[in-house]
């Protein structure tokens, strides 16, 4: 067999081995087993339910605001809906929600901000039935910013509250 018919059936094989059919191994179609399309369930990944990782990723961790507001936008009620159904299933974990400002104003006017905003997350949360001890709000103000720039992209990005887990109870 010559070096190049090698090469054709090494390419083909590959090739064929890349495939993947679902229903080769039971089930309908969705990857089967516990792990689902995410394939098996890691503890502490992206694709188990009780992880951080998961509420960061699936559920979302942040919700954003307009300028110099601190009243929770529809797309932010959502968010917070799924957190707040995530904490409730999971309640061996603690929140800090993080108050975040853009770069514009003084310091000060930003920290009372990102407080206004982190408390608006914690009301809401607590109103759809998460106990109260389980979260604390802390403002960095415009001293913790995603992005660095000024202009309006960079800003809506910094203007945000952000929900951080924390695992086991803590009184």
């Amino acid at each position: 067999m010559t070096t190049t018919a090698k090469i054709l059936l090494l390419v083909a094989g590959l090739a064929l081995a890349a495939c993947t059919d679902p229903s080769r191994l039971g089930g309908d179609g969705a990857g089967g087993g516990i792990g689902g399309a995410g394939g098996p369930l890691v503890p502490g990944s992206a694709n188990d339910p009780t992880s951080a990782a998961y509420f960061n990723q699936t559920i979302g961790d942040r919700v954003l605001f307009a300028v110099d507001q601190s009243n929770l936008t529809p797309e932010g009620q959502m968010v917070l809906d799924g957190q707040a159904t995530w904490l409730l299933t999971n309640t061996d974990f603690t929140a800090i929600i993080e108050g975040h400002a853009d770069e514009q104003g003084t310091r000060e006017y930003n920290v009372a901000l990102g407080a206004r905003r982190a408390n608006s997350v914690r009301e809401y949360l607590v109103s759809k039935g998460v106990a109260g001890n389980r979260l604390r709000t802390v403002s960095y103000g415009k001293e913790r910013p995603i992005e660095i720039c000024s202009n309006e992209a960079c800003y809506a990005k910094n203007r945000r509250a952000v929900t951080v887990l924390a695992g086991g109870l803590t009184g």
